[in-house]
């Protein structure tokens, strides 16, 4: 089920719901350097539109396009995934927050934390969840202190869990690294999203 979610805004990024017309500035976006995408599935610009067709048709995939304000590109994906509901009612419980990747001149930027700022508050705040999920190659050190430098509490390592997109392990198990944020946490971890990123704006942190 695809979770009925509008346009996100943020001061440096809108998540736009993907759709095939964001193909060809994914493509381009997905062209950049590509070496910190080790672990991480992301397309080549030929596969972009094969790619874009899968993840509209995942079930129980909500998918996001990433467009930077500052020039109104498409410079990644990111989504909401997997939803779980309470037993017997039909609102949800928990989801994930995942399918994420940037091109790398949108890495390194507020655009990663803006857009997880603008996911975990509609998550929280408007579908009402009480978890948060998040996880990675458990392999992937960049990953994992992103989720940590977003105040996301590290639960351990799933062995075998998920699909590997490593190169040469197409059709493996990866282990995953597994974060959370839960609701009791959300305020004060928003707090600290928000001072981080105003800090960063004013250029107070680097």
């Amino acid at each position: 089920m695809r979770l009925d979610v509008p346009v996100l805004s943020g001061a440096a990024v809108r998540l736009e719901p993907l759709t095939m017309d964001h193909a060809p500035e994914l493509a381009q976006a997905a062209e950049e350097d590509r070496s910190s995408y080790a672990f991480t599935l992301v397309p080549r610009a030929d596969e972009v539109e094969a790619y874009l067709r899968a993840q509209l048709s995942r079930e129980g995939l909500t998918p996001f396009a990433q467009i930077r304000l500052q020039d109104g590109k498409a410079v990644g994906c990111t989504a909401f995934w997997d939803p779980r509901y309470w037993p017997g009612r039909q609102d949800l419980r928990a989801v994930e927050v995942g399918w994420t990747w940037l091109a790398a001149s949108a890495q390194g930027t507020t655009i990663n934390a803006e857009a997880k700022l603008l996911l975990f508050t509609h998550a929280f705040e408007v579908l009402g969840v009480t978890r948060v999920d998040l996880k990675t190659d458990a392999r992937n050190q960049r990953s994992r202190r992103a989720m940590e430098r977003l105040g996301a509490t590290f639960e351990g390592v799933l062995r075998r869990w998920s699909p590997s997109w490593a190169p040469g392990e197409a059709g493996l198990l990866r282990d995953s690294a597994m974060f959370s944020v839960i609701a009791t946490e959300w305020p004060a971890i928003k707090t600290a999203m928000l001072d981080r990123l105003l800090a960063t704006s004013t250029g107070e942190v680097k």
